[in-house]
């Protein structure tokens, strides 16, 4: 099967040929499906010089540094991690002809409500080429065609990629199309493309989803932008909000779920915050802090943070630290700061913790646990296509059952109305 991505082919080529291959893998039966994506792990796995040779062509003209660098950065361990990564998607639970609901009419009228693809889902991301593995063997899962446009910093690893996974027998051609990311025209083809492609789901910072959902005319499931926020409540115990906020801000610094912003309570404020702000800077970590911060850590000269800084979402190795007066105070600044992804409370107290899961409005809200946990692999779901910060149509860690929409097959016996 030839790849599906010749660089001559426009984007109104590609559309129309992944609407079409969306009618061909609808059809798809999980046994097809499944040894198409067991296929495409072992092709990942049987390619692993020509990846990395590519991914060193991205490194070497990215100019990126730090934890932007690691985002685009591929090893062989993280190669063998994408092929086991197709490998639990494969062996998941196929969610198409699933059925949700079935009922029968007074008039004899049996109704079933099953779940069917989308059809051709947009995804528009930076950086990270694994995503473009993840998000394919998905869609391939769920039937969908899926359209490609990731970011120019990883051109030539995306397009590796997509050629040794497209090229898998039996994949329908078309169905898994990337497009030229040399410029931003690609991106508003596809947000355009109505008709054509069902879904658009932007995955990056905040700047792409804002102008993806300001701009596109196909519907949009935003994703990716992470204000997180740990919170220390009074009753915490301090080795354990130690291990979490450590964790949280430094295990990977430069994705979505990764603390950026650590409130503590004001109680406890002068025993934890000069303990927590030595453990953060020995760690590598730029320290911001409000006025009260400040004064307990003085010692540490850490910068004094701006209003700025409580909105920020700075994917890489700083946090800034607010004192509070209550659990509400948390609360309300997380409700007014966070972008709704992943929040964390450290307490010993039942009440408190469930009035924080109960009251803050994110997608995930965790008790005594890192917000590193936001994923799709660590919830159980597989691979992702990103973090919904939403509420329509899915918000978390979405993935197979979010991939799909639904309609209902209604048999009836010569019925009229």
């Amino acid at each position: 099967m030839a790849p599906t991505v010749a660089n001559s082919a426009s984007t109104q080529e590609k559309l129309l040929r992944a609407r079409a291959a969306s009618a061909k893998l609808a059809l798809l039966s999980t046994d097809e499906k499944n040894r198409m994506l067991l296929a495409m792990a072992e092709a990942i796995e049987n390619h692993p010089q020509e990846i990395l040779a590519a991914n060193r062509e991205d490194i070497e003209g990215s100019g990126l540094e730090g934890a932007m660098r690691d985002r685009l950065l591929l090893t062989p361990g993280r190669i063998n991690d994408m092929a086991a990564g197709v490998r639990e998607v494969a062996a998941l639970a196929d969610p198409i002809g699933e059925t949700l609901a079935e009922w029968t009419r007074p008039n004899g009228l049996r109704i079933r409500k099953v779940r069917v693809p989308l059809g051709v889902v947009g995804i528009i991301y930076e950086s990270r080429p694994n995503v473009t593995v993840d998000t394919a063997v998905l869609a391939l899962k769920t039937g969908n065609a899926i359209v490609l446009r990731g970011g120019k910093e990883a051109a030539c690893s995306n397009r590796r990629l997509v050629e040794i996974i497209a090229a898998v027998p039996g994949v329908p051609e078309g169905s898994i199309a990337l497009l030229d990311s040399s410029t931003r025209q690609s991106v508003t083809e596809l947000i355009k493309a109505r008709g054509l492609v069902d879904v658009i789901i932007p995955r990056g910072g905040a700047g792409l989803i804002a102008f993806v959902t300001e701009n596109s005319s196909v519907p949009v499931i935003e994703t990716g932008a992470g204000n997180c926020h740990v919170f220390i409540d009074e009753s915490a115990d301090f080795d354990m909000a130690d291990r979490i906020v450590i964790n949280a801000k430094t295990q990977r610094p430069s994705v979505c779920n990764a603390a950026e912003k650590l409130l503590v309570h004001e109680r406890i404020a002068a025993e934890y915050i000069p303990r927590i702000v030595r453990k953060l800077i020995e760690a590598g970590v730029e320290v911001r802090g409000d006025a009260k911060c400040r004064t307990l850590a003085s010692a540490m000269n850490i910068v004094l943070a701006a209003e700025q800084d409580w909105h920020e979402e700075y994917l890489r190795l700083c946090i800034a630290v607010r004192v509070v007066a209550s659990v509400d105070e948390a609360i309300a600044h997380i409700n007014r700061y966070s972008t709704r992804n992943s929040e964390s409370i450290v307490t010993r107290d039942d009440a408190n913790a469930r009035r924080f899961l109960r009251q803050v409005d994110s997608a995930a809200v965790y008790w005594n646990a890192s917000t590193r946990f936001t994923d799709g692999g660590e919830f159980g779901f597989g691979a992702e296509m990103g973090i919904s910060t939403q509420k329509l149509h899915c918000r978390g860690p979405f993935a197979l059952a979010e991939l799909t929409s639904s309609k209902y097959e209604i048999v009836g016996t010569g019925q009229v109305r």
